[in-house]
């Protein structure tokens, strides 16, 4: 099968021995002539990009002008691509105007046994591409996985560098908005791993909840949100029915899925008041508050 060239760029922040491991993983990507993989380091005090602005779209850009392929494949460092990933990605080949390509995203297998966390992200399917899809028309790929053609992502200027999270769909509007087409391809899928403690889930929620709401504000009416207290009425009946009918039935998942879907809503909630941009401005009250 004939395919563009494609650069693929993973932005990363962690340890050495984290590094290491996601070469180790990368390096089973079927590539060919004209291809290249790019990781751009965006630790603080080490590294390539050295964290100037601490976001994954700044080491995205970053990564994406060190290339020249007619593509770049973004996915995120704490997922494991297939080899023929790219390949995949073009079978069948998209449409001319098509600017973005949403590639699979599967939560990690968790067997029933598994610690809660894992449990839930596997039951949820939270990370999968029809999760933000359901949005309909504000609809958009999580960059856990996306294909972008070169030319349609500098026409529009890549990735909005300052803010933390929702990139993605900030990304995907500005593409609409400049005539490009949004494609799927959900054999071109990749696994994502699950939070192992609740700490890291509930602090990956309240990021997407600080993204949510910032992506409401840039783009009104983007994101469906629901008040505070109409929420924590809705997480107490939830919690507290699904485990009465989980102990009836003595099941394990619907336990799982009483507590932790409330608690995802809350962590979203609370995330909302958390400031998305990178580096903070001097008008928001987390910068006065951390002087």
């Amino acid at each position: 099968m004939d395919r563009p060239t494609v650069d693929v760029v993973v932005p990363f922040r962690g340890s050495n021995e984290a590094l290491e491991r996601l070469r180790k993983r990368l390096a089973a990507l079927s590539l060919r002539r004209g291809d290249s993989v790019i990781v751009v380091d965006n630790t603080p005090g080490r590294g390539d990009a050295d964290a100037e602005i601490p976001t994954p779209a700044f080491a995205r850009n970053r990564g994406a002008a060190r290339g020249t392929a007619e593509w770049l494949v973004f996915f995120d460092a704490d997922t494991q691509p297939p080899p023929d990933l790219l390949d995949r990605y073009f079978d069948p080949p998209p449409g001319e105007r098509t600017g973005l390509i949403g590639g699979g995203v599967i939560d990690e297998p968790a067997p029933p046994d598994a610690p809660a966390v894992a449990r839930y992200a596997h039951l949820r399917r939270g990370m999968s591409q029809q999760d933000t899809f359901d949005f309909g028309e504000w609809g958009y790929p999580k960059t856990a996985n996306v294909a972008c053609r070169r030319v349609a992502f500098e026409e529009v200027g890549g990735f909005r560098e300052g803010i933390r999270a929702a990139e993605d769909a900030d990304l995907t509007y500005r593409l609409r908005d400049a005539g490009w087409e949004v494609e799927r391809r959900e054999d071109a899928a990749v696994v994502h791993v699950s939070r192992k403690t609740v700490r890291g889930f509930l602090a990956q929620q309240a990021l997407w909840g600080a993204g949510g709401a910032w992506l409401d504000r840039a783009y009104p009416g983007s994101v469906p949100l629901v008040d505070g207290p109409g929420l924590l009425n809705w997480a107490v009946r939830a919690g507290a029915g699904g485990l009465l009918t989980a102990a009836r039935r003595r099941d394990r998942d619907a336990a799982i899925l009483a507590i932790f879907r409330p608690l995802e809503a809350l962590a979203w909630q609370f995330g909302r008041l958390l400031p998305n941009e990178r580096p903070l401005p001097d008008s928001s009250v987390w910068k006065r508050l951390l002087r």
